[in-house]
């Protein structure tokens, strides 16, 4: 996110004392599955756990562009990717851009499409795997290990790549991106938005997914959407998913959220529906760019559900049989 004076950064949507984990990537739990009436198999807690724990440890000391730390976090994702035979849409998953002295780096993955014709067309799932490395201590911590901001959008987008590698239903290529030096003022996805309309990509739609890792109150709609009335998106994922899982949040427009992440880039170059998705709506999680957004602060069962629920949802956008999904007039 975006860096902005302290106290509008308290008001910011986007941008636990971890034990250590090793930073080798551990393998993902096989011997359990979860599937749905379409006898899919769904993500499971336990690895949706482990990866947000991996992401989120003091090994990585914060995920802080430039550091050792955040290039775990990309082998990790690498290693997710390639595990599971999601390739790399460039020669390699890195989509490498400089920052001054620091070399920053999007990771990259993708799944062509299986209809002939809607193959040529492409749908981004994003968020972005860097954080701000440190703050200020409590208790002798500083290490600012963004479990919730954004590791928990990371491990979102992982287990989508997982279902749509392995289930092979995605009429439309998917592009999984995971952005660096989004902390920085979202460097990585402008670089990558760039570049790929540079290269001519036929872009259907983008969402970001940001703070994901703790649920709201059972009153309100378990997700909201920035840039609500900018297009048609929430109503159709809706429509698609046969449930009202996404809503409107009135500090997402108050705040001007739908420009402070990820998808704004997107928007920006393409003019095509790009938004952002969460479950952070500033009455539920204290610790934006704190030291203790930490992977115990995070509710599992909840980041399980949301990204199992979402699955419908992305599979009516993707295969639609036509760009149904509109920008609307205003």
């Amino acid at each position: 996110m975006k860096k902005l004076s302290s106290l509008i950064i308290i008001l910011m949507f986007f941008g636990c004392k971890s034990q250590k984990t090793n930073s080798e990537p551990k393998s993902e739990n096989t011997e359990k599955t979860i599937v749905n009436p379409q006898n899919e198999i769904l993500a499971l807690q336990e690895d949706v756990k482990l990866s947000l724990e991996f992401l989120a440890s003091d090994d990585l000391g914060g995920r802080s562009t430039g550091t050792e730390g955040i290039e775990k976090a990309a082998v990790y994702i690498e290693h997710v990717f390639n595990k599971n035979g999601v390739k790399p849409y460039f020669e390699t998953y890195r989509d490498s851009f400089n920052l001054g002295d620091i070399v920053g780096y999007n990771v990259v993955g993708y799944i062509e499409g299986q209809d002939p014709k809607l193959k040529k067309e492409f749908v981004i799932l994003g968020a972005h795997y860097d954080h701000i490395g440190t703050a200020e201590a409590v208790n002798g911590d500083n290490i600012a290990n963004g479990a919730n901001d954004d590791a928990s959008g990371t491990v979102a987008v992982l287990e989508w790549a997982k279902y749509f590698s392995k289930q092979k239903v995605n009429k439309r290529s998917l592009l999984f991106t995971l952005y660096d030096a989004e902390e920085m003022g979202l460097k990585g996805s402008e670089h990558l938005a760039k570049r790929l309309k540079t290269e001519g990509l036929d872009l259907y739609t983008m969402i970001n997914f940001e703070m994901v890792g703790v649920p709201r109150a059972k009153n309100k709609t378990m997700a909201y959407i920035t840039g609500y009335k900018k297009s048609n998106m929430v109503h159709k994922l809706n429509d698609y998913a046969k449930e009202q899982i996404i809503g409107f949040l009135p500090q997402a427009k108050a705040y001007n959220l739908f420009m402070r992440s990820d998808n704004y880039p997107f928007f920006k170059q393409f003019n095509i529906p790009a938004q952002a998705i969460s479950t952070f709506d500033f009455t539920n999680f204290d610790y934006y760019h704190h030291v203790d957004d930490e992977a115990d602060k995070m509710d599992f069962e909840h980041m399980t559900t949301f990204i199992n629920k979402m699955i419908p949802a992305l599979k009516g956008m993707i295969n639609a049989d036509t760009k149904d999904i509109k920008l609307n007039d205003e």
